[in-house]
């Protein structure tokens, strides 16, 4: 059963989920037209599902920050989340 990665970030306009797929040029994606609240646990079940994937058994989102110049500390937090993710009949991604 493979897994893939799932990831969501804000860009300052809307929150986008999309799974990561190696090798290709187009990747699911889903969209929030908001730039907050943090779409919940349930909203990105939902988001996930739409797009044919779910939460892989036992995995949980992770977060970590970013930024558009790493070099300066003083530009916007880009935070990213990241979770293991396979396709909702529970197959290989």
């Amino acid at each position: 059963m493979g897994t893939l990665t799932a990831q969501m970030s804000n860009t300052g306009r809307a929150w986008h989920l999309y799974v990561v797929l190696y090798g290709e040029t187009e990747w699911p994606t889903f969209q929030w037209e908001r730039t907050g609240p943090v779409p919940t646990g349930a909203e990105r079940r939902r988001a996930l599902a739409s797009l044919g994937y779910e939460v892989a058994p036992g995995a949980v989102w992770s977060w970590t920050e970013d930024s558009r110049d790493p070099d300066d500390d003083s530009t916007p937090v880009l935070l990213i989340a990241a979770v293991t993710v396979r396709d909702r009949d529970g197959g290989a991604a």
